[in-house]
């Protein structure tokens, strides 16, 4: 079975996009070039010993991790100044290189975020509420075209890049059984989209 492959499609960048810590439009594009040729290889080679594709393996959770830590690492390669925190767990995902002791912090602000989600306009759950650099990735996944082989790959349809405060967030409260999370609110998703650097059609 042969798969479809995405593509960029590059006239969707913002050509009057702002990008920090010296960041570039083609910065983007190298990183997602390399995802979308990992989900092609992964996908080709699980559909030809008869498995599912990965985009259909994983649940949604599990897939915007991976996700976010592909471009985190695909960033890191391709940036001039950023380089992935060493520190497990730290945050930002990105920092600036030489910015900090071994290039790893717990809890730092020079550097950049990553998240990616489903939700168009990149309303995204976050551990906390943080003053940071943030930069979400929305993306799209095909689940119901069939066969499975004549599916959609999952494309980026959306990337925004913008410094949010602590105050441009609600806390979510989950309970007893569930980790509490805090999402940017109204004001704080205006001032994300504000800073949108590829998009295909309206949020």
């Amino acid at each position: 079975m042969s798969l479809k492959k995405a593509l960029i499609n590059r006239a969707a960048f913002n050509p009057q996009a702002t990008y920090l810590f010296s960041l570039r439009q083609s910065d983007f594009e190298h990183a997602m070039e390399d995802i979308y040729d990992v989900f092609y290889d992964v996908n080709q080679l699980l559909l030809d010993k008869g498995l599912k594709r990965l985009d259909d393996m994983l649940r949604p959770q599990a897939l915007s991790g991976i996700i976010s830590d592909m471009m985190t690492a695909s960033l890191a390669r391709f940036s001039r100044s950023l380089v992935e925190n060493a520190r497990h767990n730290g945050h930002p995902d990105l920092v600036l290189r030489r910015k900090y002791p071994g290039d790893a912090v717990a809890a730092g602000e020079e550097g950049v975020e990553i998240k990616s989600t489903t939700k168009r306009g990149g309303a995204v759950d976050t551990h906390g509420a943080r003053n940071q650099w943030m930069c979400v990735f929305v993306y799209e996944v095909d689940v119901t075209t069939e066969p499975a082989s004549a599916r959609e790959p999952m494309r980026f349809i959306e990337i925004y890049l913008a410094k949010v405060e602590e105050t441009d967030f609600r806390r979510n409260k989950r309970g007893d059984l569930g980790t509490d999370t805090a999402t940017l609110h109204r004001d704080g998703l205006k001032k994300l989209r504000a800073g949108v650097i590829y998009r295909i059609g309206k949020s």
